[in-house]
């Protein structure tokens, strides 16, 4: 039996704290608000850009997942929920001298700055140009110069319960396809998302660094395309490329629309974990016949 704390538990990490307790761990849930956690989950209130609401962390913690999120769109929310937050959770790690045996950090593939349909993994440059991934960046430098063993996991774009802005794009006619050459796309079910940091948690060695998409890097012309036809809908129209919009949020908005890669996850695969969902079409088919269910 582990003690883990999942700082930032929002949706992935309320699914990874319920697979966890009923593998037997004693889980904390760090959030503002955390009277709506399950019941498997013990409360913790907190704010990660607060050090002064980080005093009561759970002592002789195991493990600890890094799972927040921005509040918004702004480079100053990125900055604060992935590298002030977590500095501050490191710095309370060690003043009250907690030894975890492994730090995971919730990273994104925005990380990576290709946009030429190229493919990436682990070893690939990665040097974003957005605010959002640059920020994101320096959290995983950060947790990497801490004292403990820690793991980054980059994953694409998470789709699921609750996140079906795809479906409803294509369903209300508000979708459109990009114009000239495939634009690359990578995603992950949240199911998998959490159940691969199980998987890296209970992993008895780790590298420091795993993508976590799933097997297909598919076009959003080919993911849209096949949307339509499940739903029985019109094909989503072509759409012209819109010239990047000058500095800010709106500017880091345009490069990640315009962003194409195709990312490896084969390190995360050769380490023994097996998708539920490997594809598009195994993920959204699931979550079409649940909306049909109810």
């Amino acid at each position: 039996m582990a003690r883990i704390l999942i700082a930032g538990c929002g949706d992935v990490g309320t699914v990874l704290g319920q697979h966890l307790h009923a593998a037997g761990h004693v889980v904390w849930g760090l959030r503002r608000r955390p009277a709506d956690l399950p019941a498997a989950i013990r409360p913790l209130a907190a704010d990660l850009t607060d050090p002064a609401s980080l005093n009561r962390l759970p002592p002789d913690l195991d493990f600890i997942v890094y799972s927040a999120a921005a509040a918004g769109f702004s480079e100053a929310q990125y900055r604060a929920a992935y590298r002030e937050g977590l500095q501050n959770l490191l710095a309370v790690l060690q003043q009250t001298g907690q030894r975890p045996r492994r730090l995971l950090f919730a990273s994104s593939t925005s990380v990576y700055g290709q946009r030429e349909g190229e493919w990436v993994d682990e070893h690939s440059p990665a040097e974003a140009d957005g605010f959002s991934g640059r920020c994101i960046r320096a959290g995983e430098e950060l947790l990497w110069d801490s004292p403990w063993p820690s793991v980054a996991v980059r994953f694409g774009g998470i789709y699921g319960p609750g996140r079906t802005r795809l479906i409803d794009s294509v369903r209300e006619g508000t979708a459109t396809r990009p114009a000239g050459p495939p634009v690359y796309t990578n995603r992950i079910h949240r199911d998998d998302c959490a159940r691969a940091l199980q998987h890296l948690l209970e992993l008895p060695q780790a590298e420091r660094l795993y993508v976590a998409v799933d097997d297909d890097p598919a076009p959003l012309d080919e993911v849209l395309s096949w949307l339509a036809r499940q739903l029985g809908v019109a094909r989503p129209p072509v759409a012209d490329r819109s010239p990047l919009k000058p500095g800010g949020a709106e500017r880091d908005s345009a490069m990640r629309l315009r962003a194409s890669k195709r990312c490896r996850n084969a390190r995360l695969r050769a380490s023994g974990f097996e998708f539920r969902y490997p594809g598009y079409r195994e993920g959204y088919a699931a979550l079409l016949a649940e909306a049909t269910a109810r």
